[in-house]
């Protein structure tokens, strides 16, 4: 197989090229070939402009059976343990419309901006689409912001508004990349802190950036020939 692995930053796939390195044969800055799999590494940047914009201009992207992004998330499931490395099925821009005088929001498609089904919308979300591949972890819901969400009020009003599982910068527009050009694509993400006012000290990067890429790491080894 041949795919496209993805991350917002470095960091978050280090792990992963450190195992290309060791074991795949490089044959270029931006291609490993690992047994009969061929794996092309890519940094978007943060953000959904950054992300939706480095996929569309790959020059593997029309080549690749897949495309898997690889990240860390903010969990508003307190069900999900930190550390915890999930598969993301469907995911929505959650700060794309007004907030209103009462400090409410209310998002392009209840302002009849947007068509909710306009494809690959359904209903304001987008779904993974096509599976290629099972990967046996636990599935979810995401949001995708600009600005992740920092205060009890805010926190409150959008976990009521969009009931999603985590918050990520990226996914939405991974998958709308994705969806739009016809590519498989896979969504793995791994909770590094819950949603909640703002406090670094009770996150769990490295846990969740190890754990991530050990899972991402089995993927690949166990694709078939």
């Amino acid at each position: 197989m041949r795919f496209l692995a993805l991350s917002a930053t470095g960091f978050e796939m280090a792990p992963l090229l450190h195992f290309l390195d060791e074991h795949a044969e490089k044959q270029s800055f931006f291609t490993y070939q690992w047994k009969n799999h061929t794996v092309h590494p890519l940094v978007t940047g943060v953000g959904s402009v950054n992300t939706a914009l480095a996929l569309s201009r790959s020059e593997f992207i029309r080549e690749v059976d897949f495309a898997l992004q690889l990240g860390v998330a903010g969990s508003f499931n307190r069900e999900l343990d930190l550390g915890t490395t999930v598969e993301v099925i469907s995911d929505r821009f959650a700060d794309l419309g007004v907030e209103e005088a009462d400090g409410s929001f209310t998002d392009v498609y209840e302002m009849k901006l947007c068509p909710p089904d306009l494809f690959p919308f359904e209903q304001g979300w987008i779904r993974q689409g096509k599976r290629l591949i099972e990967t046996g972890l636990i599935k979810t819901t995401g949001i995708t912001v600009n600005k992740v969400h920092g205060t009890a009020a805010s926190i409150q009003k959008i976990e009521n508004k969009y009931k999603a599982d985590l918050e990520s910068m990226e996914g939405a527009a991974f998958f709308y990349a994705c969806r739009l050009m016809d590519v498989k694509c896979i969504q793995m993400r791994a909770i590094s802190n819950y949603v909640e006012p703002r406090n670094r000290d009770g996150w769990q990067l490295e846990l969740a950036i190890d754990n991530l890429n050990r899972e991402v790491i089995n993927l690949i080894m166990n694709l078939p020939a």
